[in-house]
């Protein structure tokens, strides 16, 4: 071929033909191939949707991560600002001198006084009218004493009941303090969903995005591809060719390899001319 353009007298042009049933057939398959790309291409699937919104999910409609407190806020708060003094001095207070235990102690106050002026103080007047001391001293000091019994019987219930209490606040303090943690540990993990999940829906909501966008440039690819189906079949044909030419020298220098060891010089062109032969029409 000729360097230059038409106008160059060296210039010669060459066609790449097909069988006329070969082209009619390309032909309609170009055709069809146009229609449903043009068809195709103004209906996109992509252009309905709506994207996602992570925020939503996560922390409700019209609130942002921002709305919330930072992960160091939330630390300086739970642990960071934390006295532990005080917080002990508060849940001990709270575990020996709570309204629970009060209340406890006043319904044993009212079981001691029932049981004084319905047992003990009977039986007292009783016995002491059987002797006629009714009227001593010795009736009003014991009225007192069986009145001092019951102070002392519900001191040393209060004392006792406290005193049981002092583990529970203990252990109240430490899963107080777990708890804490356990907060930390919480809102730091919502936030490492948070952050991957929103990483993913961009993601998503990106590559829709982007495939809306190129969705009539994607059709087109089809009818580039039928396009070139023809030239796809010449490059095959031509591939296997070579790989055939290939071959046969192969078989070609095998052949001569073989007949110089049998005869040397005519023995080798023999067996060269023997092995392409066998190689283009094996």
């Amino acid at each position: 071929m000729g360097m230059g353009g038409k106008g160059n007298p060296q210039y010669t042009e060459s066609k790449i033909r097909y069988a006329p049933y070969v082209e009619e057939h390309h032909q309609t398959l170009l055709d069809s191939v146009q229609a449903l790309v043009q068809s195709t291409a103004v209906d996109n699937p992509y252009e309905g949707y709506t994207d996602v919104e992570i925020e939503s999910a996560f922390f409700g409609t019209g609130y942002l991560l921002s709305s919330f407190p930072s992960l160091y806020d939330m630390y300086g708060k739970f642990m960071a600002g934390l006295d532990l003094e005080v917080l002990f001095d508060e849940i001990l207070e709270d575990s020996i001198n709570g309204p629970v235990l009060d209340d406890n102690i006043a319904a044993q106050g009212v079981a001691l006084q029932d049981d004084i002026e319905t047992v003990q103080l009977p039986e007292f007047e009783a016995g002491m009218r059987d002797i006629n001391a009714v009227n001593s001293s010795s009736f009003v000091i014991g009225k007192a004493l069986i009145a001092a019994s019951r102070t002392k019987a519900l001191a040393s219930y209060s004392a006792n009941l406290r005193t049981k209490m002092l583990p529970v606040a203990e252990d109240r303090f430490a899963k107080h303090l777990e708890w804490n943690r356990s907060v930390i540990d919480a809102y730091s993990q919502i936030l490492k969903l948070y952050i991957s999940a929103k990483m993913d829906v961009d993601s998503h909501n990106l590559e829709i995005d982007s495939r809306r966008s190129v969705w009539a440039l994607s059709m087109w690819k089809y009818d580039m591809d039928a396009l070139g189906v023809l030239q796809h079949a010449v490059n095959e044909r031509t591939d296997q060719h070579k790989n055939k030419i290939a071959g046969a020298l192969g078989g070609a220098m095998s052949g001569a390899a073989a007949g110089s060891m049998v005869l040397p010089g005519a023995g080798t062109a023999i067996g060269a001319a023997v092995g392409l032969v066998g190689g283009l029409f094996s």
